[in-house]
């Protein structure tokens, strides 16, 4: 059976996003992101993060391949598109997602929230922000042409983006210029298969 290490809290839960959208069998094994350093965990991942993904002998870690590999493997049309240029678009928005938005979510959490009060920056985390408007702008125009990233469906990609902009409502981002962004984050966010990840570990 499939196993799952990581806690919700964490880029973990894209990973049990996707095993409840695709309706996998699978185990949680709940690791917390302190325990990721343990003797035990680095022989799964030697980086000392979380996700760690075990799948029919195959251990795999970064939470986008993960998510890719498994919509690959076990997605049918829509979530996992038919044809290369489409797998291409997923490959596009994904990657786009950890480049252009996790890390200026990141800094800002990481200012605002995550350093003792002493240590954090201000000035980077308001710099943060203000880079995001242009990727948030290039979502919008996306999603004013159609309901989804790739056209009239929910597939990976929207999955894995919308899982790292889940950080965005924890970072107070304002939404208030790309409404139609807005709109696409709640509805993927608000997908069945996502609220059933909210309540795990």
């Amino acid at each position: 059976m499939i196993k799952l290490y990581g806690t919700s809290k964490s880029r973990s839960a894209r990973c049990l996003w996707a095993l409840e959208e695709l309706g996998v069998k699978y185990e949680h094994v709940p690791v917390e992101v302190a325990q990721a350093k343990s003797p035990e965990h680095l022989k799964r991942n030697p980086n000392g993060h979380i996700p760690v993904l075990e799948d029919d002998g195959l251990t795999l870690f970064e939470s986008m391949a993960i998510n890719l590999y498994l919509a690959e493997k076990y997605g049918k049309t829509p979530i996992w598109p038919a044809g290369a240029d489409q797998h291409g678009k997923v490959y596009q928005w994904s990657f786009w997602g950890m480049t252009e938005i996790e890390p200026r979510l990141m800094a800002v959490l990481i200012n605002r929230m995550f350093l003792p009060p002493d240590q954090r920056d201000e000035k980077a985390a308001t710099q943060a922000l203000e880079a995001l408007k242009a990727p948030l702008k290039v979502l919008d125009d996306t999603v004013s042409r159609h309901d989804y990233l790739l056209g009239n469906d929910f597939t990976i990609a929207d999955l894995n983006v919308a899982g790292v902009m889940s950080f965005a409502t924890l970072a107070k981002v304002d939404f208030s210029a790309v409404p139609k962004a807005q709109t696409w984050l709640n509805k993927c966010l608000g997908r069945e298969a996502n609220q059933r990840v909210r309540g795990l570990k």
